[in-house]
């Protein structure tokens, strides 16, 4: 799966819109829909506050490892 596919999952799984899911990792809700529409992708720092956010490894969040 892409970061796309995890991150709109994980989202939806907690019940959170775009707006919440920015608003809790400090984040525009414009970039929030271009990683969902596969726009563009997190940088590095991004992909750190996400996983922890998720309470998951980087590699869970971009697909490398199973969660």
């Amino acid at each position: 799966m892409s970061i796309a596919n995890n991150l709109r999952e994980l989202r939806q799984e907690l019940g959170l819109s775009q707006k919440q899911l920015a608003e809790q990792l400090d984040i525009s809700q414009s970039a929030i829909a271009r990683w969902e529409l596969s726009k563009t992708e997190p940088t590095a720092s991004a992909l750190v506050i996400i996983a922890n956010f998720f309470n998951i490894t980087v590699g869970q969040l971009v697909g490398t490892e199973e969660y």
